[in-house]
This record gives structure tokens, C-alpha cells and sequence, in this order.
């Protein structure tokens, strides 16, 4: 029987049968010239979140496919504005698609989409007003699926912007002063001031005190005080969150004159650190990353606090033992300037968004303008 004539059949998951067999299909899976190791856990990326679910798909006891979804609570676009001044803040379910894979033997069968359409399933299942999938704007199998096939629309496109971790130590600027904040004064700042930013979790405390958060960040100009509660003139805020413990990642398909180039750049970076010399890290092996999340300032000295707070949370990434510090902004981010990354290793995403019912006000997100920034959830990364 020819491959387009196999039942397939689209179950959970059950990490007790198929734990192996998901391995081996993820290794399988590049994403483009990327590999992504879970470490022995199919569920990492998604376990942080309140509610979370997985499937599988089956073909005569081979599994050929899986995707994992999650939901929570976020603030939602389109808001009205309170006064014709400061947006009335609306919240919503937000259902969020992840880590879809289908074996490369069995593509074109349609099991990608059927995937989709069961997990969306167990989406409305738990009232989800709106579904939304972050893949890179140049992948175009994953682009017509969601697009042309399962109904989402082309919503924003923020950039992913990484930037490496030398072998030495960068100087934070003497002019800013940096304070990690305890949790709860984390939770007041994001919740007075970037309640009203899309996709803001409403569980943002959970994410705070996860064990995977590293902690808040706040710069502020060195002489000003900072009192709870109380922000000066100009600030900046950053948190961070330890990828590190949940997958590693690794380049494949790179030429060996570019492996030995930035061999060589590590290498005078070790043997020289007072040069400062910018080496490229060894992604050639598995890596791992810490993720810069819930940036956010104001004042006219924003963009040098937050450039201050990249410095200090590189050199917290290298005593870690990572290659790589990443964020994600959107494409209107006031403050990207001041977000250190190199443009080679940045590429521009794509984030779609379905309508899966209505709001009660019957405002649709899916049409609603983009907003300055958005609120990147690192346990959607």
C-alpha cells in the first residue's frame, strides 16, 4: 500500500510508549540548518505553562508526527482607549502552537495540518479565543500551512536578536546603575507599566518566581535612588530566563573555513580577554542560551539603560557557560537600539493569529493595528 493510502492515527501523548520514538523523530526534524536537544524531556518548552498538551501522530505504531499547544491568559490588541487617552485593558484565553514536526517520509500527507486541526480542537475545548503560532518569516511550508491551510492570519513580525558570548567579560557603562529587583517589586513595575502591552501574560508573577527565571534587572542613572513603587526619570528593565535548563541547541552544515574562523576568534579572545576582541562562539556543538524577556523603559536615557542591562546580562551568560544571549522584540520596539545583537545571527519571525471564537465584546485581535511592543512570553521561546 502506497504511503498516501496509511491510516494515521492522531492521539496523546504518552511519555511512558513513545518518549524514544520522539527523540528520534525530533532529531530528524532540522529546523533549517538548526538542531534542537530537549534533553530527554518532549514537554520542556511547554510545562512551564499553566495548561499545556501534547499529540502524536501514528502510523502502523511509527510515530510521524507531534505538536505541542499551551494556553493562558494575555492582554489582547484593539483595545479601546478610557478618555480617548490610556487604553481599556481587555484580556483573553490565548492558545499557542508549538514544536509541530512531521517525519521527512511521510510529508505532503496532510499530517501537519491534521495536527493543527486536533489541537485546535482541544483549544476550544478549553475556550481559547484565539490561537497564534511563531515561525521564521522565510519558512514558507510552515507559513501556507497556517496561512493557506488552517486559516491564521499573517499577525507581526518581530525579530529575533541574538548576540554572542565572548571569552571576555563586557564593561558596563559607569554611568548606570543596576539593581536585581526581588519579585514582587518586578510584578508592581510590569504590571503599572506594561499591563496594556499585547500579549502581556496575566500570570506574569508565575513567570517571575519560575526556577527558571534568573531574575529582574532594573538601571536606572548612576545617582538616583530607587525607592519601591517609585521609578526616576529615566529607566530600563530586564529579565532573564535559563533556556539553558530546558534544551540545547546546535548548528549544523557550516564549512569548515568558517568553523576554523571563529575557532581562531576564541581563541586570541582566551589568550588576549584585555584586547576585547568580539569572537564568535562555538555553535557548532550543542549550546545554550539565556533569553532577555520583559524589556521595557522610559525616559530619555531608556535606550542606555537597556544597553547597560544586555552588558550585565552577557557577562551573567559567560558565567554561566552559555554561547548566546537572545531576545525578541517587535518590529517598532522604541527601545531596540539599545538591545546589543549581531544582524547575521537575527532573523526576522513571523507570528499568525487565529480567531477561534468571539470576545464577548466582539472585538477581532486578528484585525486590530500593531502596537509599538510586544510582550514576548519566554515559555512560548
Amino acid at each position: 500500500m502506497g504511503k498516501g493510502f496509511q491510516v494515521v492515527v492522531v492521539r496523546d501523548y504518552d511519555p511512558n510508549r513513545d518518549l524514544k520514538r520522539v527523540e528520534e523523530l525530533e532529531k530528524s526534524c532540522e529546523v533549517g540548518s538548526l538542531l534542537v536537544d530537549l534533553m530527554g524531556d518532549p514537554l520542556a518548552r511547554i510545562r512551564q505553562s499553566p495548561s499545556f498538551y501534547m499529540l502524536v501522530a501514528e502510523i502502523d505504531n511509527e510515530i510521524v508526527g507531534m505538536i505541542r499547544g499551551t494556553i493562558k491568559t494575555v492582554t489582547r490588541g484593539g483595545n479601546a482607549l478610557h478618555d480617548g487617552n490610556s487604553p481599556v485593558i481587555s484580556t483573553t484565553k490565548l492558545a499557542f502552537v508549538s514544536g509541530l514536526r512531521v517525519s521527512p517520509y511521510y510529508r505532503r500527507m496532510g499530517i501537519g495540518l491534521k495536527l493543527v486541526q486536533r489541537l485546535e480542537d482541544w483549544f476550544r475545548l478549553n475556550d481559547a479565543a484565539y490561537a497564534y503560532v511563531q515561525t521564521e518569516n522565510d519558512n514558507a511550508a510552515s507559513v501556507k500551512l497556517f496561512t493557506e491551510k488552517s486559516g491564521y492570519s499573517k499577525y507581526r513580525t518581530p525579530t529575533f536578536l541574538v548576540n554572542p558570548v565572548f571569552n571576555h567579560r563586557v564593561t558596563v557603562s559607569r554611568r548606570v546603575n543596576i539593581i536585581k529587583l526581588d519579585p514582587s517589586d518586578a510584578e508592581s513595575i510590569y504590571r503599572n507599566r506594561f499591563s496594556s502591552t499585547e500579549f502581556f501574560p496575566s500570570d506574569i508573577n508565575s513567570i517571575l518566581t519560575n526556577k527558571l527565571s534568573l531574575g529582574t534587572f532594573l538601571a536606572v542613572p548612576r545617582g538616583s535612588d530607587y525607592v519601591s513603587g517609585s521609578l526616576p526619570g529615566s529607566w530600563a528593565v530586564i529579565s532573564i530566563w535559563n533556556s539553558k535548563e530546558v534544551y540545547k541547541l546546535q548548528v549544523q552544515g557550516t564549512s569548515r573555513l568558517k568553523r576554523t574562523l571563529a575557532k581562531t576568534t576564541r581563541v586570541l579572545d582566551g589568550a588576549l580577554p584585555f584586547l576585547k576582541i568580539p569572537s564568535f562562539p562555538n555553535l557548532f556543538k550543542p549550546f545554550a542560551m539565556h533569553f532577555l524577556y520583559g524589556i521595557g523603559g522610559e525616559g530619555p536615557q531608556a535606550a542606555e539603560m537597556v544597553e547597560a542591562l544586555c552588558s550585565h546580562a552577557h557577562n551573567i551568560a559567560k558565567k554561566s557557560g552559555c554561547a548566546v544571549v537572545a531576545a525578541e522584540v517587535g518590529s517598532c520596539e522604541p527601545l531596540r537600539a539599545g538591545i546589543t545583537h549581531w544582524k547575521a545571527l537575527s532573523p526576522e519571525d513571523l507570528w499568525c493569529l487565529k480567531r477561534l471564537r468571539d470576545d464577548d465584546d466582539g472585538v477581532d485581535w486578528t484585525k486590530s493595528t500593531p502596537g509599538l511592543s510586544v510582550f514576548v512570553d519566554p515559555r512560548d521561546l
